[in-house]
């Protein structure tokens, strides 16, 4: 037995170990208990029943993950269900919103659509995924690689891009681009040609051409009455008649606004008022065609409707609301005017005129002293009842003059006017208007003895005054002028005009005491003298003809209330406002007196003679001028002004003489030698020429000196001898530019082109900021065809010269002149930031642009030089070459106002008028030129400054120019 449950042990242990606490296996029977095993004694695990260490996850060691089970994700829970977050926006408040949200985010894009062969699909497989650092660092790598190799085929896809884009232009251009040829030659088109072009014609069909309008033909008002009484059956069911027969309406139960409620009969005012406003409407439509004409006279047509339909522009209850409160005013205080002169007005403004003229005359009983209602009734009557309505207001009121002078307006006879204004005259005795309205219907003889009562009457009125002294003879005159004086010792226009009438008389010499007599009078009798108002009784004399008054009011009042610092300039200012106005001799007498204070001025002398080289004569002008030699000896300008007059009045030995006398003033004068130099050589006396400027050339040389010598030989064709002259000029002035510009020249003409390079290189060693000579030299290699030598002189002269618009003009010009318009385009841009406010680089810049970009370039031009001469002649070509005459002439008159000495200005404005103006304004043009004298500009000097033309005349080169203009613009 011992043996058997011994053997029988084992095999109980090892089920319960690998069942753990199960049955022994025996169905039914009681439960077999373990037995003792050397297991049992063992200690227990030291890690059971601790906490799992940090980041421990149960079954990862043998791979038990992947699967969830309901303890991980709580309950389940219903798709409706609302969600743990009670602040959630719409559209995610359940948990069916949230799963459906959270799969749309995760779901990506992989239909067949979005694949590419060569680059995948087109979104990210792995934007669901989180951006980590190692992420950021790689994108960083990878951008940074594209940026490399695109830099490396940047130059090579830029030059293919660029040949595509040119090819397919080429292909396949713009309507612009194809027409751009044509374009071209619409600038030789003439006007006749343009002007003969037929207009297109009209492509519409015949009933598109001519619409039939809306015929309306009005319909009678005895067709309203007459329907209306007959009362026709209406053959509709009320749905409310229980009968369920037909219904005939009684009467008034039509529309509303055609029928007075309660009555059969129309509403005639209301159909009138609506028939009114349609005509109005259709009238309006017809008068308001395209060219603003209409066979319609609407105005006319409703002149007869205007009695009917008022003329306010407000409401009609707030004309009763103003209606009621006038008649409260009115009731409440019946003796106020202006109440009853508003109440009438109103009813007048609202058509009722009757009722006006029925308030105003009721008015009138009301308040039988008030002028303005008789005047305002007088107004409201027709004309012989306003006659009576006046006699009645005399009769209330034989003191007013408004009613008498209305009285007189009334009358249409002359006769008549004149007895109303006598007997108004003997109530009304000192009224000035009523004499000065009486004497205006009489006959001077009739005038002048109501005049000598009107005085007597009214002895303080200044214009009864001199309106008797300017009817009365000289010696009544005086004895009237000096009553007034007696009369108003107060007012200066006496005196003014007793000065004036003095004057007319041939009595010049009491002009200056009476002037002399009304300044001390006046400050006798406390008036203070304002000069102001003195000057412009001077200008009013002047304009009148008393020149002698008016200089001596100048004379009288010129230095009153000046300080002695502020004279000269003061006076300078009153002269030029005086010119300004018309004023010639004022501004004569203010020259003069100024050089009476200043004879030793030379600006003021200077001033004198430009003013009456503008606006005098040619012997005033000299006549000046010898006072002002007399004077200032020494001024140089004042003998050649002088010199001038004479030789352009074609006296040349006068000029000599005036020369000669200026030669001794001023014996080493650069200036006299010169204008000498140049009279003798204009008459062609050339040998006296030479003489003079070796003499000179001994006497006083400057380089000025050898250069006009060098000119004259060049002129005369002596070239040999300006050779030797420059030679000789650069030993002692090797720094002035222009002797080195004259030798270039003479070589380039003689073609020595190495002689010539060698001259202005030796030049610019000399004078480094001269731009002329760099602008010289680069025309010589560009003419010689040595481009790129000549772009780099003008580089070389940009680094010498900075900031000189003239050389990065040129440069700009060189290459536009060589065809390469892209990089002229780059070289302006760059001449316009280092140069922004150059009027030349603007103006040439304008016409850089292509068409349509020209005027938005011009408006920039104008707010960088808003007074730029080249800027504004510009804007005028640019006016001209869009055939928009008018303005084009406003600019050119602009231009030469603000620059007269712009010579190409002028030019171009005598082509213009040449092309579109008249003979008179063409004249007009070149008398203006020549009077100017301009001797700036690069067309003119061009022309000017040729050795052919140097004896040419300023009208003679200004056709010149203009002949060599061409319209290319």
């Amino acid at each position: 037995m011992a043996s058997a449950s011994a053997k029988q042990a084992p095999k109980i242990t090892s089920k319960a170990s690998a069942g753990g606490t199960g049955a022994a296996g025996v169905t039914g029977g009681p439960p077999i208990m373990p037995l003792a095993s050397p297991l049992m004694g063992k200690k227990k695990k030291p890690f059971l029943g601790m906490p799992a260490p940090l980041g421990y996850v149960p079954g990862l060691g043998r791979g038990a993950t992947g699967f969830t089970t309901r303890s991980d994700i709580g309950p389940a829970r219903d798709a409706n269900d609302p969600v743990d977050d009670r602040h959630a926006p719409p559209g995610k408040r359940t948990v069916g919103d949230q799963m459906k949200k959270n799969q749309d985010d995760d779901d990506e894009d992989l239909n067949d659509t979005n694949y590419d062969e060569f680059n995948g699909y087109a979104g990210s497989l792995f934007s669901s995924g989180p951006y980590e650092k190692d992420d950021e660092e790689a994108d960083a790598i990878y951008a940074a690689l594209d940026k490399r190799m695109d830099e490396r085929r940047k130059e090579r896809r830029e030059l293919r891009e660029k040949e595509e884009i040119e090819k397919y232009r080429m292909e396949r251009p713009k309507i612009q681009q194809q027409f751009s040829d044509l374009k071209r030659k619409l600038a030789e088109v003439s006007e006749e040609e343009w002007l003969s072009i037929p207009e297109v014609g009209d492509a519409r069909n015949k009933r598109q051409r001519n619409p039939r309008y809306e015929k309306l033909t009005p319909v009678p008002d005895s067709f309203f009455s007459k329907h209306l009484q007959t009362g026709e059956n209406h053959t509709t069911v009320d749905p409310l008649q229980g009968l369920g027969g037909l219904n005939t309406p009684y009467p008034g139960s039509m529309t509303p606004g055609l029928m007075t409620p309660g009555t059969g009969e129309l509403d005639m005012r209301k159909i009138g008022q609506a028939r009114n406003t349609l005509m109005d409407m259709r009238l309006s439509q017809v008068s308001d065609s395209v060219s603003g004409q209409t066979v319609v006279d609407p105005k006319g047509y409703l002149t007869d409707l205007n009695s009917m339909i008022p003329t306010h522009g407000g409401d009609i209850s707030d004309i009763k609301k103003a209606r009621l409160l006038l008649k409260s005013v009115r009731e409440t205080n019946p003796h106020h005017p202006p109440a009853w002169i508003a109440s009438a007005r109103l009813e007048e403004v609202t058509g009722k005129l009757q009722v006006a003229r029925n308030l105003i005359m009721k008015g009138t009983e009301m308040c039988p002293k008030s002028e303005d209602v008789w005047l305002e009734a007088a107004r409201l009557q027709p004309g012989d009842t306003a006659k009576a309505v006046v006699a009645q207001a005399v009769r209330h009121l034989p003191q007013s003059v408004r009613i008498y002078i209305r009285a007189a307006e009334l009358e249409t006879d002359v006769r008549a006017k004149k007895r109303v204004l006598r007997k108004a005259l003997e109530n009304v005795s000192k009224s000035v208007r009523l004499w000065k309205t009486a004497v205006e219907l009489e006959e001077p003889e009739d005038a002048r003895i109501m005049l000598s009562r009107a005085v007597e009457c009214c002895p303080t009125s200044v214009e009864l005054w001199l309106a008797l002294a300017r009817l009365e003879t000289y010696e009544n005159a005086r004895r009237v002028l000096n009553k007034a004086r007696e009369n108003i010792p107060t007012d200066r226009h006496i005196w003014i005009t007793a000065a004036k009438l003095e004057e007319a008389n041939g009595n010049t010499q009491m002009v200056d005491k009476i002037i002399d007599r009304a300044i001390t009078s006046l400050h006798a009798n406390g008036v203070e003298i304002n000069r102001e108002q003195w000057i412009q009784d001077a200008e009013e004399c002047d304009k009148a003809g008393s020149v002698a008054t008016c200089q001596a009011v100048i004379r009288a009042v010129i230095g009153i209330g000046i300080e002695e610092e502020d004279r000269k300039h003061t006076w300078m200012e009153d002269a030029e406002s005086c010119v300004a106005h018309g004023a010639l001799e004022c501004a004569r007498a203010i020259y003069a007196h100024a050089l009476q204070v200043f004879p030793s001025k030379k600006s003021v002398w200077l001033r004198a003679a430009y003013f009456e080289k503008n606006h005098g004569t040619r012997e005033s002008l000299e006549a000046l001028l010898q006072r002002a030699v007399a004077h200032c000896p020494k001024a140089e300008v004042l003998w050649l002004m002088g010199a001038k007059s004479k030789w352009l009045a074609e006296d040349v030995p006068a000029a000599r003489s005036i020369l000669a006398l200026a030669f001794q003033a001023n014996p080493n004068s650069e200036e006299i030698w010169l204008a000498a130099v140049k009279l003798e050589s204009e008459n062609n006396e050339y040998e006296r020429a030479r003489r003079l400027l070796a003499k000179a050339r001994s006497s006083a040389p400057t380089a000025r000196v050898f250069m006009k010598s060098v000119k004259l030989e060049w002129v005369l064709g002596n070239i040999e001898a300006a050779q030797e002259l420059c030679t000789e000029a650069l030993k002692h002035y090797e720094d002035f530019p222009k002797l080195w510009m004259m030798r270039g020249q003479i070589e380039e003409q003689c073609e020595n082109m190495d002689k010539a390079r060698e001259a202005y290189n030796q030049g610019l060693k000399k004078c480094p900021h001269s731009v002329a000579l760099w602008l010289l030299l680069s025309h010589l290699e560009e003419r010689v065809g040595q481009l790129t030598r000549a772009r780099a002189i003008l580089e070389k002269a940009r680094l010498k010269n900075p900031q000189s618009p003239e050389l990065w003009l040129e440069s700009v010009r060189l290459e536009f002149r060589a065809g390469l318009k892209n990089i002229a385009n780059t070289l302006m841009a760059k001449a316009l930031q280092e140069c922004p406010n150059s009027g030349i680089l603007w103006a040439e810049a304008v016409f850089l642009e292509a068409r349509p970009q020209r005027k938005t370039k011009s408006v920039d031009a104008l707010k960088k030089c808003e007074h730029d001469p080249h800027v504004l002649l510009a804007v005028a070509k640019l006016f001209w070459s869009e055939r928009k005459i008018t303005k084009a002439r406003e600019w050119f008159l602009r231009t030469v106002k603000i620059e007269p000495d712009l010579g190409d200005a002028w030019a171009l404005f005598y082509k213009f008028e040449l092309q579109h103006g008249t003979e008179e304004q063409q004249e007009e043009v070149r008398k203006r030129c020549e009077n100017a004298e301009p001797r700036h500009g690069e067309l003119w000097c061009a022309e000017s400054k040729h050795v052919l033309n140097w004896q040419k005349k300023t009208g003679e080169i200004l056709a010149l120019v203009a002949s060599k203009i061409k319209n290319t613009f």
